[in-house]
């Protein structure tokens, strides 16, 4: 299966009408490039939900250890974990039936990719997910 992401545009759609983002592998250390998107996100407005099981709170906000630990639904599900990690991930993603799988700049995974197309999902990988709500305001 050909890898094909949203366009801009569509980036755009995605990134207007979401509200609530999980972040998986956010970390509580300022200087970790996880912390910095996601505050930037959380100051746009956003909805940030901390997924780490070694942090008990990141950004104001109560960490949870799994995605599955979530209440309410999620629009969509930030990845910050390497690319051999996107594959458990995607599984877990698929049993909270979110919207949008979006792994960060740098992090493909095809297998993950396959698995989440094939279950009807919209899938960006290599795109920052800061720097894409730039752009597409």
């Amino acid at each position: 299966m050909p890898i094909e992401y949203p366009t801009r545009d569509e980036l755009g759609q995605i990134l207007k009408k979401s509200k609530r983002i999980a972040v998986v592998g956010l970390s509580d250390n300022p200087e970790k490039t996880s912390y910095m998107v996601s505050e930037a996100m959380q100051k746009a407005g956003y909805e940030i939900i901390p997924v780490n099981p070694k942090a008990t709170e990141i950004l104001g906000v109560k960490s949870v250890p799994s995605l599955k630990d979530i209440e309410g639904h999620v629009d969509i599900v930030n990845v910050f974990r390497r690319s051999e990690h996107l594959f458990g991930v995607a599984k877990e993603f698929l049993e909270i039936d979110a919207d949008v799988f979006w792994a960060q700049l740098g992090l493909e995974n095809e297998e993950a990719y396959t698995l989440l197309k094939d279950n009807g999902h919209t899938v960006v990988m290599d795109r920052c997910i800061k720097v894409e709500h730039a752009l597409t305001k």
